[in-house]
């Protein structure tokens, strides 16, 4: 987890910077100021320092929990980012309920001979189209057309459905691929006979036997999807008028705005790691060989 971290934000700080421009016209805004005001600004801020340098100092700061201070809206980024964290972690735990869901719903029900190319076709579609699109669509029928859901409203349950759907979508289709693969190899394996011969419903079979084997991979990629979300989060928000991250990283990068940036790819490699430290544990207490295995390695 920390070398994901350090990785993350190495890369990004040198990434950032090879961006063309003097981060100093974002600290003045559109005020001119002299040569020597520029100097002093670019030397309270360490910009003058060596690249080097000033990469240790950011390390220095990161490791004690100092995200930097905000070119644009001089505070801090921890403030920042918590300000817009809550809005964005609720559409995103949302969207992981409705994406589990639907992935259920269609790996349990494609299965058979007739719905199963109905199933694919639609789990192809839902991977293939752009998330905008989907949130447009939804807008357009659910929101213009039908009525049911408030379209810009940012606060309540309500205004949280449409734009959680929209990042589920994509999501559900990739999932369901993956398990009702899992469920149709572990449907081919020795023990499915012995449960049968005890006399087991097809409806037993799968929720106590099958689906348990197959939810191992399907979690683990659950897990890998999570941390795709913040980047979708982006669009949503956007296509919705939501508060959130992905608006202020959009507006940071339009407003060159490093610090923000920065701050939240760490905050993403922060959540992508401890996201995947947390499917691994319950990877190991779903599937109990992957314990064994590990004890022998």
């Amino acid at each position: 987890m920390v070398l994901v971290v350090w990785g993350a934000a190495t890369l990004g700080f040198f990434a950032l910077r090879l961006i063309p421009g003097d981060p100093v016209n974002v600290l003045i805004g559109l005020g001119n100021v002299s040569t020597q005001v520029r100097d002093q600004i670019r030397e309270d801020w360490g910009l003058a320092d060596p690249l080097l340098v000033q990469y240790l100092g950011y390390l220095g700061r990161l490791v004690q929990g100092d995200l930097g201070t905000s070119y644009r809206r001089q505070q801090p980024v921890a403030d920042v980012i918590g300000q817009q964290l809550v809005p964005t972690v609720q559409l995103m735990a949302l969207a992981v309920v409705f994406a589990l869901l639907l992935a259920l719903g269609s790996a349990l029900l494609g299965r058979g001979r007739r719905t199963a190319p109905l199933a694919g076709l639609l789990e192809l579609v839902a991977v293939s189209s752009p998330t905008f699109w989907i949130g447009l669509v939804l807008i357009s029928v659910f929101g213009f057309g039908l009525g049911w859901f408030p379209v810009v409203a940012t606060v309540g349950f309500g205004a949280l459905l449409l734009p959680a759907a929209t990042l589920a979508i994509p999501v559900a289709g990739i999932i369901s691929q993956v398990l009702r693969q899992g469920l149709d190899d572990a449907a081919a394996l020795p023990f499915v006979d012995t449960v049968r011969a005890r006399g087991a419903s097809h409806t037993r079979l799968v929720v106590r036997h099958t689906l348990r084997h197959a939810a191992a991979s399907t979690i683990t990629l659950t897990g890998y999807m999570v941390g795709s979300l913040l980047g979708g989060s982006v669009l949503v928000e956007t296509v919705f008028a939501r508060p959130g991250l992905g608006r202020v990283a959009l507006n940071a990068i339009v407003d060159r705005d490093v610090p923000v940036v920065l701050g939240i790819i760490v905050l993403a490699a922060v959540a992508f790691s401890v996201i995947n430290l947390l499917v691994d544990l319950v990877a190991d207490r779903i599937d109990p060989r992957l314990e064994t295995k590990q004890a022998y390695a």
